[in-house]
């Protein structure tokens, strides 16, 4: 088959980080697979495509002109002729849709959030049967999917977004004297609760009884400001690091994690933080409860810096432990996410598509 890959962007981080992998499978399949991206923001996911060998068609420009996207999104796939439109997130799902609709290809769409805008899920859920097919990235997002769009249990199938690589680098054992690493990763938008986090670091700042130790938020965006003025005001031993171009090796620097998110789909920081042996400390939202176990961190309620203080100050004060956490929280993602279970998933994902277009 040939299969168009509609993206909202090429922005590093997010839904496009894990396109090199599933596509793998796709490939592997023997499938021709191209990824056209509506816009362009930072473009730092192009180059991890095309190393991984995929053309990128990017369009130049916004994310509210949805007419010219619609229209340079038509245009490619009539050059294109694929068998198959497969869509990622809300924006690129409704125009691929309608072009879909337009030239008679089927469509595939992934689902990647556990919580959409209303406007987004009442055109969502008005469309859905434009999709043939309806893919979540996680169990907290298939629940919100059938939940939220209708859709028929016959009619939505999970594929985990996370392939877990067994040579993931990985952190080492923090050691007595050593300045504790506690860090996270993800745009810097109210939606990641760093606000909850520097707050929580203020509840602990001073305390004689934890280890020396700072915090690093590897990320960009609009909330830089409002969290440096926290920062500041309050002499917090948290440092905005900006964005990161290889986080594997940020991950592999640390000896906790935390994500104090207000909501998420799968979250691939935590579950990387995980893989790269690291103890999580997260907030109750989108995937990470449905595998953070009191053996691997701890989950707390979003946006409760009181609760998110506690369980820092809990592990913080036997950190001989964390290393032991960590080891736990490797072995549970590579058996759940391994690389032979993702791959075995995207071949029933991909018989399931060859059956719909073969009709």
């Amino acid at each position: 088959m040939k299969i168009a890959y509609v993206i909202n962007s090429v922005e590093g981080g997010g839904a496009a980080l894990p396109v090199p992998d599933v596509t793998g499978v796709m490939r592997k399949l023997g499938h021709h697979v191209e990824i056209f991206a509506l816009a362009r923001r930072d473009g730092k996911a192009i180059a991890p495509m095309e190393r991984a060998g995929l053309r990128v068609h990017v369009r130049e420009g916004s994310r509210t002109d949805h007419v010219s996207a619609f229209l340079w999104l038509k245009r490619e796939m009539a050059a294109y002729r694929p068998d198959v439109i497969w869509t990622s997130l809300t924006r690129a799902t409704l125009l691929g849709q309608v072009v879909g609709k337009f030239l008679r290809v089927p469509v595939v769409s992934w689902q990647h959030s556990a919580r959409l805008k209303p406007m987004n899920a009442r055109l969502l859920r008005l469309l859905r049967n434009r999709s043939a097919l309806w893919i979540a990235d996680s169990a907290c997002v298939e629940q919100m999917t059938r939940r939220t769009l209708g859709i028929a249990p016959d009619r939505i199938l999970r594929w985990p977004i996370f392939c877990a690589h067994e040579d993931f680098p990985q952190a080492s054992p923090w050691k007595p004297g050593e300045t504790l690493r506690i860090g996270t990763l993800g745009r810097l938008h109210p939606v990641k609760g760093y606000d909850t986090l520097c707050a929580a670091i203020s509840l602990l700042h001073g305390k004689s009884t934890l280890p020396l130790f700072e915090v690093l938020i590897a990320g960009e965006g609009e909330e830089r400001a409002r969290l440096e003025a926290m920062i500041a005001r309050d002499n917090l031993p948290v440092r905005l690091v900006g964005y990161v171009s290889d986080p594997p090796a940020f991950l592999a620097g640390l000896h906790l994690y935390t994500q104090p998110s207000l909501w998420e789909g799968f979250c691939l920081g935590a579950h990387e933080a995980m893989l790269a042996r690291l103890p999580v400390v997260a907030s109750r939202a989108g995937e990470m409860p449905f595998t953070i176990t009191d053996k691997t961190g701890r989950i707390v309620p979003p946006e409760n810096p009181e609760a998110f203080a506690n369980a820092l100050q809990e592990l913080l004060e036997k950190p001989e432990s964390l290393s032991s956490m960590g080891a736990e929280a490797r072995r549970v993602v590579l058996e759940r996410f391994g690389e032979a279970h993702f791959e075995q998933t995207g071949k029933n994902v991909m018989s399931r598509v060859e059956e719909i277009v073969g009709r």
